[in-house]
């Protein structure tokens, strides 16, 4: 009976795990496989994998999805990492509060903030051409051509997301032993030397985290491409999630957006796995 008590007490959340979790990955694997777009649905293995390999927006949206990761991740995070390092500085007062200020842009609603960037980048009446203009540029067409278009989703990503991984990495900062720097101070390192030799090896692991973490949502990304750009002009803000999404609830073809999440899921599994060992073997 003692063997058996824990099981009874996990057996809620076991069922809720299977019903709500296990059973969705399961169910949009076995879909991936049929043949949604017609009725009744039925079993055809290559109807959605081939058409992965010949779609062109399956492309384009792949396109977007890693540029924004190759461009938008690494700004991020270093400009993370050196706000990170101005908040632990011992010469900055009023610490709690700018912690708190550049991690408010996490806990701002999605559709505020995307609402909020789509009035700054509007073609004629925001503030941000308002600005170039009176530095004597003519702006640009933000949300309409393709180029500035990815420009204010990776700008949003930015201001979104930098101090939400700036608070991570504050924390990994902190972790690292004060002898470690008045070691290296005793023996004349300079603090680039230092920042280099102490403070870097010892985020590692955090970096690593804020890394793997950057990869999977990048590789999810769906809200601002979704509320900001609509995905457009034309397909010059698709990214993968919000192609699966068009697939899946406006197309209802279950199958194929199934495909695509599976793709999604073994892109993260290949970078994330990718990342460590790359980070292990230095």
């Amino acid at each position: 009976m003692r063997t058996k008590a824990p099981l009874f007490f996990l057996a809620p959340y076991l069922f809720l795990f299977g019903l709500f979790w296990a059973w969705p990955i399961l169910y949009s694997f076995y879909l991936s496989f049929l043949n949604t777009r017609v009725y009744p649905w039925h079993l055809d293995p290559g109807v959605n994998w081939s058409r992965l390999l010949q779609d062109p927006f399956f492309f384009v949206a792949l396109k977007n999805t890693l540029f924004i990761l190759v461009v938008q991740v690494p700004l991020m995070l270093v400009l993370a990492l050196l706000l990170a390092l101005a908040l632990n500085s011992a010469l900055l007062r009023l610490k709690g509060f700018y912690r708190f200020a550049f991690f408010a842009p996490v806990v701002v609603g999605a559709v505020a903030y995307s609402a909020i960037f789509r009035l700054l980048f509007n073609t004629e009446f925001g503030a941000v051409n308002a600005f170039l203009q009176a530095l004597g540029h003519p702006g640009y067409d933000w949300l309409y051509a393709p180029g500035p278009a990815m420009a204010v989703i990776v700008i949003a990503l930015t201001w979104r997301w930098t101090g939400y991984n700036a608070i991570i990495l504050l924390a990994g900062l902190q972790s690292i032993p004060r002898e470690l720097y008045e070691a290296a101070s005793l023996d004349g390192a300079s603090p680039w030397q230092q920042f280099w030799h102490v403070t870097l090896p010892g985020l590692r692991p955090v970096l690593l985290f804020a890394l793997v973490l950057s990869i999977i949502g990048t590789l999810q990304l769906f809200t601002e491409p979704f509320l900001i750009t609509g995905g457009g002009p034309g397909n010059a803000t698709m990214t993968l999630g919000l192609y699966l999404y068009q697939q899946g609830f406006r197309g209802f073809n279950f199958g194929y957006a199934s495909a695509i999440a599976y793709t999604v899921a073994l892109l993260a599994a290949g970078f994330s796995f990718m990342q460590m060992r790359l980070w292990r073997e230095r």
